[in-house]
């Protein structure tokens, strides 16, 4: 989407208080406020034109047992996640890379090569519960929400300086961007994959997946990463959790994900 031009800073800052008054929602399982300026029938639309796109872009696995692992798992996450319209896909795609992702409205892409690390369903519900809830918390279409109130707010930086130095300008601009990517950006994304993580935590127990099984799931992805040779990149450049972290905060999680575990 392109923001329209505007040149009187005023005009944008009611624009952006009034988006921000009309565009706040909830994240049903946590209780967070969200910025969402997109409906979900745009989110719906956004999500179906990117996958129908991937999936003629991308190679799709042949394999009736990995697929049929996936439909099975995929189908019985869905059955107890809260997504109203939802059009619940899951694809398995070609690819040695360990990954999994998820379009807004439901549409859940699994990568050949982090199969051998889920190792059996139960890890295989860790990822799909995890994907899944960034469909459910709309975490798609508020990361565009985001983007369009940050283009909003250097368009109103930019008018303000008009009248300044060139240099000035460009400046304050380079440090916008670093501050809103620093700032905002990326903690907010791995905000959101924290959430997912808690969310689908839930949701693989009340599909009766042992929820343990995401500890144990994520304990192996993070020995493949080390394997791998690790990420030089500094945790607040990141746009996920650090592993350790993020197994320390699903161990604090087991008690309350282990209440609603219904073997089946």
């Amino acid at each position: 989407m392109k923001m329209p031009q505007v040149r009187n800073p005023a005009v944008w800052l009611a624009l952006a208080l009034a988006a921000w008054l009309a565009g706040c929602t909830t994240v049903g399982e946590t209780g967070r406020r969200q910025l969402m300026l997109l409906t979900p029938g745009e989110e719906m639309t956004l999500g179906l034109t990117s996958f129908e796109k991937l999936k003629k872009e991308m190679p799709i696995s042949r394999d009736p047992a990995l697929n049929a692992q996936v439909q099975r798992v995929g189908k019985r996450i869905a059955a107890v996640a809260q997504l109203p319209n939802a059009q619940w896909e899951f694809v398995v795609f070609e690819s040695k890379e360990a990954n999994a992702f998820c379009l807004p409205g439901g549409k859940i892409g699994i990568y050949t090569g982090i199969l051998p690390i889920t190792q059996n369903d139960a890890g295989l519900a860790a990822v799909m519960g995890h994907e899944v809830a960034h469909a459910t918390a709309r975490h798609g279409a508020e990361r565009v929400s985001e983007a369009l109130a940050m283009q909003a707010a250097g368009q109103v930086l930019g008018a303000s300086l008009s009248g300044s130095d060139p240099k000035v300008q460009a400046a304050a601009m380079t440090a916008y961007g670093l501050g809103a990517t620093l700032g905002r950006t990326l903690p907010h994304s791995r905000k959101q994959e924290e959430e997912a993580d808690y969310i689908g935590l839930k949701y693989m127990a009340r599909a009766g997946y042992d929820p343990e099984e995401a500890v144990r799931f994520w304990e192996r992805f993070a020995a493949y990463n080390r394997q791998q040779g690790g990420s030089s990149t500094p945790w607040f450049l990141r746009t996920h959790p650090l592993d350790e972290k993020r197994i320390a905060k699903l161990r604090q999680w087991l008690p309350e994900a282990r209440a609603e575990y219904r073997p089946q």
